[in-house]
């Protein structure tokens, strides 16, 4: 978790420039849709992606359900469509199978992974190395955060954006909230025995939700159930009371507006909330943790947003002794087909 400020400066430094040059070349080709494909944390760097394309490029997008391919033997027509893989090691066999199947039905591949010498890099036409650097602790950190930077950049690139400008603050304010650990620490105490916990947001705060509900699972067993805000009205919020825990990711922008009537609703309720987010939001709950989100454009706060609650999964994880860096039942490189 530590190194994520320095992998952020070597990404603007070191990455924006073969980024964009590939950008220009994706671009050039016009593609007329996006789909998107990961598992686990890439997932969720995807879904992120997901909203970039299509708030500030445009495009139509979806994430792919690879058993469509690998499982059932479909083979969609995919000229002209822009077939992105996220993925930290690049060595999923579905994922290569389903990105191979991609290219062979016309798809313009891109894998954008932490090893530019995996299997997934070579099936694909074009690759962005997300140069994070090694991770050995089986929980995905620093490359998740990378993954988002890179992807930022590439959508950037893609409408012809300078993105590296616009993110170049990312690496100051992540220190700082890196360096918070005491404050982490206390929020944790929170949630040492807990059953389970609800994690929500809207817009571009969603994916974030996903990451840190993924994160408190495997390194803590907690059972966290993540839902877009306007999803848990849709029901789930029954089971929420005066005792259920919830984090409630606020973004500053239109996602933390959306979200405003959902956080009114959990306080109704009585939940156990506690906001991520701005100050002006996290001083509502009955505990938060501030972002310093002023000047950062929403689209690049989920960066930001992950930090506290990666460091939340490590330390309830810790109160609970167990081992945050080892998992049970988990590998470094998961092989789904």
């Amino acid at each position: 978790m530590a190194e994520q400020p320095a992998v952020l400066r070597r990404i603007l430094a070191d990455g924006a420039e073969p980024i964009r040059a590939v950008a220009e070349r994706i671009a050039a080709r016009n593609p007329r849709f996006v789909l998107l494909t990961g598992r686990g944390t890439s997932d969720n760097a995807a879904l992120y992606a997901k909203y970039l394309l299509e708030i500030l490029l445009g495009r139509p997008c979806g994430l792919t359900s690879m058993s469509t391919t690998t499982a059932y033997g479909a083979r969609p027509d995919l000229t002209d469509c822009l077939v992105i893989a996220v993925s930290q090691s690049g060595g999923s066999p579905d994922l290569v199978a389903s990105t191979t199947a991609a290219r062979d039905a016309g798809a313009i591949t891109l894998a954008v992974t932490n090893n530019p010498g995996s299997p997934l890099a070579a099936v694909s036409e074009f690759h962005i190395d997300v140069l994070a650097g090694p991770e050995n602790a089986l929980p995905a950190t620093k490359t998740y955060t990378a993954e988002l930077l890179a992807l930022y950049l590439l959508v950037e690139a893609l409408r012809g954006g300078d993105g590296a400008a616009a993110a170049g603050r990312l690496p100051e304010l992540a220190e700082r909230i890196l360096d918070r650990r005491d404050e982490v620490r206390a929020l944790a105490g929170r949630y040492r025995f807990a059953e389970r916990m609800v994690i929500t947001s809207r817009g571009y705060g969603y994916p974030t939700a996903r990451e840190a509900a993924l994160k408190l699972m495997e390194t803590s067993y907690i059972p966290a159930l993540a839902y877009s805000g306007a999803d848990l009205l849709h029901g789930p919020l029954a089971m929420v009371d005066n005792v259920s825990p919830v984090i409630a990711i606020v973004p500053a922008g239109r996602g933390g507006q959306a979200l405003r009537p959902v956080l009114d609703r959990l306080r109704d309720r009585g939940a156990d909330l506690v906001v991520v987010g701005p100050a002006h939001q996290a001083g509502t709950a009955s505990a938060g943790f501030a972002l310093p989100t002023e000047g950062v454009p929403e689209e690049l706060q989920p960066i930001l947003e992950i930090l506290p609650l990666q460091r939340l999964a490590y330390e309830v994880t810790l109160a609970r002794g167990q081992d945050p860096d080892a998992p049970r039942a988990l590998a470094k490189v998961t092989e789904t087909r």
